[in-house]
């Protein structure tokens, strides 16, 4: 049926299936399986190109996703109702494959300069909350802020960020839980979009503001205030307090103005979302290559999302500098096989039902296409949730897959812009670090344009190249960065996706 001829994709010659680039009806013919489909197959999803028995090793990218339930034929789809998880490989092969990739030219981008060194791509007042009983008041302080004609009238000022979550109480003072929601609070009130921050508090909650204030000052530069409610008497006593704590400090913020800046200052968080079948196709090896050219400039990129590396995790510590970091992520999968285990889950309980719909069966599948985000570099370092990354290069921050979450411990640990890849159609932003959109596929990008920053869907429907779009996509990031608006920018994302992680009992 030559209706369908170059509509399947082998991704590798080991592979025995190939992925459906259209809707496919039963019997069709495409170039590439040379043989007829056994049933109708969506466009995204896999179809066997030779009979496989069950129990046999299913193989995509070269590598297992899965084990056939079930006698799998020729033409066949291949889905949840016939793969299943199986044994994959745990040959962790430390630093195997750490080859360094040689040095580019550097390139610059427009930023804002701080007192600490970092390099900004916003530059925004943070009003930060140690517990979600400060939240409203917070969102009140931004509001009269954001009517201020004072403040209104003052240059160089991208807005005023409430920074609210759901926790900061009811918790204990002393376990994991507590030390990470303090490193997540310190890493926004550090992070380099921000020109200033005034943290608000209750008074009597567990994460106190004297503490997350410590001994010396939250920001290097001074431009940092804090206050509680109840010692400064109550809602609107607070509101006014804080705008004019603002007012002060936008005086100094307005000062900042952008002027040139090494992309070795660029700190950028790798993110997938809402993935389909085509993900590790398209979007995310692009975004690997745009990573690989920051890399070779100097700068810096966060590659994340624990879950959804697992089964895949060998790929990444072949790549390490060192046995250490090797063995830092190793040490951080074991912890989250505990960690679900004794939260009655599991690790291998994604792909969501949207990752399904899209093509996805495993989390060994997910996983294999998620890390072609983080490129083929050296990984230089591996940290914890929010902490703050001090090694430049290809770096891995442990966090839960949950994008919003992960989101938000990248910024913590320093990230100043994001890089999401999304198939099914992911929007949101993430404040004060701006987001950029990849679609993987044409066909949802055309449908969700005022949502998606870049179309990475023609790497299969105009013969675009993974090294022509990664380039593009270093383009739009250095573009980004000097302040073009993203998006997700322009629809006013970015007040309601600070999502701490949450670890222990909520009491």
């Amino acid at each position: 049926m030559s209706d369908h001829a170059e509509t399947v994709i082998r991704l590798n010659p080991a592979d025995n299936l190939v992925i459906a680039l259209a809707d496919l009806p039963k019997g069709a013919v495409p170039a590439g399986l040379d043989l007829p489909t056994v049933q109708a197959i969506p466009r995204g999803h896999k179809i066997a190109s030779r009979p496989i028995a069950k129990g046999e090793a299913v193989l995509r990218y070269g590598q297992i996703i899965g084990q056939a339930m079930e006698d799998i034929a020729a033409g066949a789809h291949i889905h949840s109702h016939n793969l299943g998880m199986g044994p994959h490989t745990d040959d962790y092969a430390i630093g195997s494959e750490c080859r360094p990739l040689p040095a580019l030219p550097t390139r610059t981008f427009m930023g804002y300069h701080r007192a600490d060194g970092q390099v900004g791509t916003r530059n925004y007042i943070g009003i930060l909350t140690s517990v979600n009983c400060s939240g409203s008041v917070a969102r009140f302080i931004a509001e009269a802020a954001e009517k201020d004609p004072e403040l209104a009238a003052l240059p160089n000022i991208d807005g005023f960020v409430p920074i609210v979550h759901s926790t900061g109480c009811g918790m204990s003072g002393v376990n994991e839980g507590y030390e990470t929601l303090m490193r997540t609070l310190k890493g926004y009130a550090r992070n380099a979009n921000f020109a200033g921050i005034l943290l608000v508090g209750l008074g009597c909650e567990v994460m106190q503001v004297p503490d997350l204030v410590g001994q010396g000052r939250l920001r290097p530069d001074g431009n940092f205030r804090y206050m509680t409610i109840q010692q400064t008497g109550g809602t609107r006593a607070t509101i006014a307090a804080g705008l004019k704590v603002l007012r002060e400090m936008a005086e100094v913020a307005s000062k900042a103005v952008r002027a040139p800046a090494p992309v070795s200052k660029l700190i950028i968080g790798l993110q997938c979302g809402g993935s389909d079948g085509y993900s590790g196709i398209t979007a995310n090896p692009a975004l690997g290559h745009a990573s690989d050219l920051l890399v070779q400039m100097g700068g810096t990129t966060i590659l994340s999302e624990t879950p959804e590396i697992y089964g895949a995790e060998h790929l990444l510590t072949r790549r390490a500098v060192s046995r250490e970091v090797g063995e830092k992520l190793i040490e951080r999968i074991h912890w989250w096989e505990d960690y679900t285990a004794r939260n009655g889950g599991e690790m291998d309980n994604n792909p969501s039902p949207g990752n399904k719909k899209g093509g996805l069966t495993t989390i060994l599948e997910k996983s294999l296409g998620a890390v072609a985000k983080g490129g083929t570099a050296p990984l230089v370092g591996v940290y914890k949730f929010a902490e703050p990354i001090t090694t430049p290069g290809f770096t891995y921050m442990d966090s839960p897959g949950y994008d919003p979450c992960s989101v938000t411990g990248q910024i913590a640990s320093g990230a100043t812009m994001i890089v999401f890849t999304t198939g099914r159609g992911s929007v949101s932003g993430y404040k004060p670090s701006p987001c950029i959109k990849l679609a993987t596929n044409s066909e949802m990008y055309a449908r969700m344009a005022e949502d998606m920053d870049i179309n990475c869907g023609d790497i299969l429907t105009s013969g675009v190249s993974i090294t022509a779009k990664g380039a593009e996509i270093l383009d739009k990031i250095i573009a980004v960065a000097s302040g073009e608006h993203t998006l997700s920018e322009q629809l006013g994302f970015g007040g309601a996706e600070f999502v701490p992680w949450q670890i222990g009992a909520v009491m």
